[in-house]
């Protein structure tokens, strides 16, 4: 079971081909994402990650790895507060920072932090597993 305070940390990289997947699933195709040769023209001089699917780590690492198996996600507030940028390495942290066993629920700390510490994405997820809270 889960308690307040327990943590998880999970590496990751999101890559050029991964971006244009998602652009053509979702539809957006704004060339920050998918032009190399318009993304040098922009304040970011690259291609940048859709925010979206930068937080969509917080899904695999919630539906697989912590809690895992059974979770329900049930909530998400995203503060997106720097680029993600494709081929770059990042760590995604997760805290655990209120739970109601009761209900079997949930409040997660979730942030995304870029090689060199900076947060890039902060954000809390509520969460439901009969197992785990």
């Amino acid at each position: 079971m889960l308690k307040q305070g327990d943590t998880y940390i999970h590496e990751f990289v999101i890559t050029q081909d991964e971006v244009n997947t998602f652009a053509q699933i979702s539809g957006d195709n704004n060339p920050i994402h998918t032009n190399i040769e318009y993304a040098k023209t922009t304040p970011f001089g690259r291609p940048i990650v859709h925010g979206i699917l930068s937080a969509a780590v917080f899904s695999k690492v919630f539906g697989t790895l912590f809690p895992g198996e059974g979770t329900i996600y049930m909530s998400q507030e995203l503060k997106f507060l720097a680029p993600v940028f494709t081929g770059d390495k990042y760590i995604a942290k997760f805290e655990v920072v209120e739970t109601t066993p009761e209900k079997h629920r949930g409040v997660i700390k979730c942030t995304i932090e870029s090689s060199d510490g900076k947060i890039v994405l902060d954000g809390i997820a509520k969460l439901q597993n009969k197992n785990q809270f």
